[in-house]
């Protein structure tokens, strides 16, 4: 049963390790070969040794070894795991700290508004290389398991480019099922769900608990301050759309105009330390622990021992191919008329099964007219994102900005292609599909005080504007 299972971008400590441990964790990949890639030497030298003493501290059967050759990882590969950071925290900090100054305030800033869009720039066309080089080197059938944010973004391109079979993986449904059944005092695997929507707005359609339906209690709960104040913006968008969704208060609030967009929005909405709102609140804890540990290795204080599995989707996955026991997840999938009310080829992320023959989406149908309406607006900016990352034209990063509800919500379109332009000529060594490419030169047109408007003849039949102005006129005489 042993599997060779390439991890791209293992540079990543939390989620590489935390992914290997799974994975060991599981009897039925025992003996499996990791493969572990990243350009980063110092990193990944430092992982390999770790998974190595992970497998001999636990007498385990099995194999780590690393590579910076991606193709070395791929070649004769059952699954291939993403976790890729192009850029590090140089580009991520660029995409915060850039939009700032024109306004825009992002908490999170990796899956919407500029900074999503330039992560998505960033990882689209090294995910399409993934991709291309799998249909190559890899095993008949071997799975892309997708971590890497945009999610939605970056899947929605796969799903344009490559038939390998993936899926996108995100925790937001399995945490937010904690809060779910905390607030509702019942236990979380106990909860019976149906979610259907898109990365990070994703929502409940169904909720219960041994038959009882946990919306009435919930909708209560969020009515009283106590639990409101855990999840402002997550718990006015669901007192206004009346379905809740998958996503925090910091996620959230960059996703909608409504919450971010003032200071006064800000205050009222996103007053909360951390991930309940804060200004850069997942950059700045980053950045700290980069500095941190630029020169310790962090795996020095983490246990070789393996307990049990993390709430990640990962090595159930791939138990479920390996043996054939179903599992079923919330995996993000083109959208192949899985939810009718949302554009065919985007990204959904709807009810998943795993098993030995594949990944098996299901269809949902049609999402709540309202929630669709959401949803729309950020794969408006999604679709926009993947047109400029594999096209290589860099007016579409005006277009996705222009349709951001954030971005869009506090810049006018000077001031955004102005923001996109500071961006892209920043962040230019990590984005090769814009290589001697710039943005159009929109002058701004000045008007004299004495200018008067050129007066353009109308069709009579368009013309009721006019005629309706002339009768005031002479009703006003």
């Amino acid at each position: 049963m042993s599997k060779k299972i390439a991890m791209i971008g293992a540079g990543s400590v939390v989620f590489c390790k935390t992914l290997m441990s799974d994975i060991m964790a599981t009897p039925a990949l025992h003996g499996c070969e990791f493969a572990l890639m990243s350009p980063t030497e110092s990193k990944l030298r430092r992982m390999e040794a770790f998974g190595q003493r992970m497998l001999a501290d636990n007498g385990l059967p099995g194999s780590v070894w690393a590579t910076t050759s991606r193709q070395e990882a791929i070649k004769d590969a059952d699954f291939v795991v993403v976790m890729i950071q192009v850029g590090g925290f140089h580009a991520y900090g660029v995409d915060y700290e850039i939009p700032l100054k024109y306004g825009v305030d992002q908490c999170i800033g990796d899956t919407l508004g500029p900074g999503g869009l330039f992560r998505g720039q960033r990882h689209i066309p090294v995910l399409a290389e993934i991709a291309k080089d799998m249909e190559a080197l890899a095993k008949p059938g071997a799975i892309l398991l997708q971590y890497a944010n945009p999610m939605a973004a970056n899947c929605l391109a796969l799903g344009r480019v490559s038939t390998v079979p993936f899926i996108g993986l995100c925790h937001g449904v399995q945490t937010t099922l904690d809060l779910i059944g905390g607030y509702c005092g019942v236990p979380k695997d106990e909860i019976s769900f149906v979610c259907g929507g898109i990365n990070h707005m994703d929502w409940f359609l169904k909720l219960s608990h041994n038959g009882r339906d946990l919306y009435p209690q919930l909708r209560e709960l969020f009515e009283k301050p106590e639990y409101y104040k855990n999840e402002k913006v997550r718990g006015e968008v669901f007192r206004q759309f009346g379905y809740f969704m998958t996503e925090s208060t910091g996620h959230l609030s960059e996703y909608v105009p409504w919450f971010r967009n003032n200071q006064k929005a800000l205050d009222l909405y996103c007053d909360e330390p951390g991930f309940g709102g804060e200004s850069g609140a997942y950059y700045k804890w980053g950045k700290a622990m980069a500095e941190k540990y630029e020169k310790v290795d962090p795996l020095q204080f983490e246990s070789t021992t393996i307990e049990a599995r993390s709430v990640e989707y990962c090595s159930y996955i791939l138990e479920a191919v390996v043996t054939g026991k179903p599992f079923r997840l919330m995996g993000n999938v083109r959208n192949d008329g899985y939810i009718t009310n949302l554009p065919n080829g985007c990204c959904v992320e709807v009810p998943t099964f795993a098993d030995d023959t594949g990944l098996h989406p299901t269809v949902i149908g049609e999402l709540p007219p309202q929630c669709a309406a959401l949803c729309q607006t950020n794969i408006n900016v999604q679709t926009l994102c993947a047109e400029a990352a594999l096209g290589g034209d860099p007016e579409h990063l005006v277009h996705a900005l222009a349709l951001d509800p954030l971005t869009s919500a506090v810049c006018t379109l000077k001031e955004i292609r102005e923001l996109t332009s500071e961006m892209l000529d920043e962040l230019r060594p990590y984005l090769p599909q814009f290589e001697g490419k710039s943005l159009r030169a929109t002058p701004t047109i000045s008007i004299p005080a004495d200018c008067v408007a050129v007066d353009v003849p109308l069709d009579p039949a368009l013309a009721i504007g006019k005629r309706f102005g002339t009768l005031i006129e002479q009703k006003t005489d």
